[in-house]
């Protein structure tokens, strides 16, 4: 993968989109986004956590020692721990990763929905998993589809909506716990945050340049059977405690007659 046309691809997308994370508008969203992350992370201290990131890492808030960065070629990677994969067969074991954070790449693959397979593959039982995306009913969304920008990031990808990533996660067996907005923006402004931000996340308004979906695997119940207590053989009169049946009778009156016959023979 690393060498690939689509490696190269997905690592020319990644290059372009730090130039929007430079930004004032992706440096206000970053932390915004950052902000919403902290009180969901920092409290996990335990395993370990993958990151696949569009931006700088967020992860930065998290107490869990050992946190794996994504990254579609070896080139790019920030650390020796850099996960190099392609982004749809994660080389991780089943429920290994305590934390997972897609951070606006489902807008950005060919195939998103065999990345969050796997993403949802690699989360623990007891993990979370988080996807960041950007917000197609927001004000932003909006202006995209009117002006039908497709060139730069972040208006290069395919913008869905929480309901749609929801209805996503539910067919691999998770169930979203929350739905948080952020980075309301005030007219004619850049930044995100005042009384636009409080606003908006005082009431969870779903008018927010981008969402934060938390989601946790579906906890499945030990299946209990119910024991069936009955007689399905015949019961022979010798058997202690027992009570002669109709079934029985039968059973004794169809060998009296194969003694008969077996007598006429």
């Amino acid at each position: 993968m690393s060498t690939s046309s689509t490696a190269t691809r997905l690592a020319q997308q990644m290059a372009e989109s730090q130039a929007y994370w430079q930004t004032e508008a992706g440096c206000s969203l970053w932390e915004t986004q950052r902000a919403c992350l902290g009180p969901l992370v920092e409290g996990r201290k335990g395993g370990h956590s993958l990151e696949m990131s569009m931006g700088p890492t967020l992860m930065t808030v998290s107490a869990i020692p050992h946190t794996i960065r994504w990254s579609p070629t070896r080139a790019m990677a920030e650390t020796a721990s850099t996960l190099v994969c392609p982004p749809d067969h994660l080389a991780l074991p089943d429920r290994s990763i305590e934390a997972v954070v897609i951070h606006h790449w489902l807008e950005h693959l060919p195939d998103a929905h065999h990345t969050l397979q796997e993403a949802a593959r690699v989360t623990s039982d007891s993990g979370v998993l988080v996807l960041f995306g950007f917000n197609p009913l927001a004000l932003n969304g909006l202006t995209q589809r009117w002006r039908k920008q497709q060139g730069r990031f972040p208006w290069s990808g395919q913008w869905r909506t929480a309901n749609r990533l929801r209805d996503w996660l539910a067919f691999v067996d998770f169930d979203v716990e929350r739905v948080d907005y952020c980075c309301f923006r005030g007219p004619m402004s850049a930044t995100c945050g005042g009384r636009w931000e409080a606003l908006g996340r005082r009431h969870n308004l779903p008018l927010g340049e981008s969402y934060m979906i938390q989601a946790q695997r579906r906890q499945r119940h030990a299946p209990v059977e119910r024991l069936k207590f009955g007689l399905h053989a015949p019961i022979t009169p010798t058997s202690l405690g027992a009570t002669r049946t109709g079934a029985s009778v039968r059973y004794h009156s169809g060998q009296h007659r194969l003694e008969k016959d077996s007598e006429s023979e």
